[in-house]
């Protein structure tokens, strides 16, 4: 797809992490006819084919994983997240962590503690705090959000 409309979507696959990272091994004659609506580049569509291509057209699974690009054990794990959330679950997961993990109770409770003191505490001062007492690197930002969320879950009185 060249020009600005290939260029927007690709810029979006990307901001959704779901430009497929192998679109060369996309060997499926559908996204090789040169037919613009078939994209090899877009992960959520070459997955929807992929299904599509064993529960329609009644492909072996393991074919279709190799014509699209996919080991077998990808091809499993694409038809359960489809069957669990439907298009939305063949999104690609995002990467990182997915909670506040270094944020325990413990944390926390230090946090609150140190800002009941004084707090005029900054965020970079409680992040050296932090660093020094706990032995844990936390970055300013991280710090006010978590203290951001223990204020509306109740965890503290606004000031």
């Amino acid at each position: 797809m060249p020009g600005k409309q290939g260029d927007e979507k690709l810029s979006s696959l990307r901001a959704h992490h779901a430009l497929n990272p192998r679109p060369e091994d996309v060997t499926d004659e559908a996204f090789r006819s040169g037919n613009p609506f078939f994209d090899a580049r877009d992960l959520v569509q070459v997955k929807y084919e992929m299904l599509r291509r064993v529960e329609v057209d009644g492909l072996p699974a393991k074919r279709a994983a190799a014509l699209f690009g996919f080991s077998r054990p990808s091809f499993y794990q694409a038809r359960e997240a489809f069957r669990r959330g439907g298009l939305p679950g063949l999104l690609p997961q995002r990467p990182g962590p997915r909670r506040a993990h270094k944020f325990t109770e413990e944390v926390l409770g230090f946090l609150e503690a140190v800002l009941s003191e004084d707090p005029t505490l900054r965020p970079g001062e409680l992040a050296r705090m932090v660093r020094e007492r706990l032995g844990l690197t936390v970055h300013p930002r991280s710090i006010e959000r978590a203290l951001g969320r223990a204020r509306k879950g109740g965890r503290r009185e606004k000031a």
